[in-house]
């Protein structure tokens, strides 16, 4: 079994430009100045990622409203921080563009399906570093319970999280307006 995270040496002048590349055997991502390699998805967490995509495609390119990534879009998140979430979406004002291999900047929304291997640690962690970075909302799915914990900014600067059941209903506010996903499709 691959660990979840294995550190690397740190990098020294190294272009943005290698930011994104992928392993044979996974991907990886560069957080706080060290390349962190995560294993390769289960097919399960990836078809999950694959249909939620899907479903923000379809609701983000019938309004023109940005671009939806899959696992191996990068987001710069810090001088020293380059994350890859499972999905993400990120509106054309905040894009600035597709050229580079990296958006320069958080998804207004990023999606990471959690897999057994990470720790509730690893979870905020994450969810700080993507709020952190200007994203409005966070989405992380646990595919075995069958619930997605919503990360958003408080009014005071804190985190508020909320957990939808599998009987609930996703909703894309602050990020995507009129975006809702009932957690039934989902989990199908």
């Amino acid at each position: 079994m691959w660990p979840f995270r294995r550190s690397c040496t740190p990098l020294r002048n190294t272009s943005h430009s290698a930011s994104g590349r992928r392993t044979p055997n996974g991907g990886w991502n560069w957080w706080r100045g060290k390349i962190v390699e995560a294993a390769p998805s289960s097919v399960r967490n990836s078809v999950l990622a694959a249909r939620i995509a899907g479903f923000l495609v379809g609701y983000v390119d019938e309004r023109d409203l940005g671009y939806v990534t899959g696992a191996d879009g990068g987001f710069q998140l810090g001088p020293r921080t380059v994350r890859l979430p499972d999905a993400a979406f990120i509106s054309k004002e905040r894009a600035g563009g597709l050229e580079g291999s990296v958006f320069g900047g958080a998804p207004d929304l990023a999606v990471e399906v959690i897999s057994e291997s990470e720790t509730p640690r690893d979870v905020l962690d994450k969810a700080r570093a993507y709020l952190d970075a200007g994203a409005q909302m966070v989405w992380t799915v646990y595919p075995d319970a069958q619930v997605v914990d919503v990360y958003r900014r408080s009014a005071d600067g804190g985190m508020i999280v909320d957990t939808i059941g599998a009987d609930g209903t996703l909703s894309g506010l602050p990020a995507l307006p009129g975006f809702t996903l009932p957690l039934a499709d989902l989990f199908r």
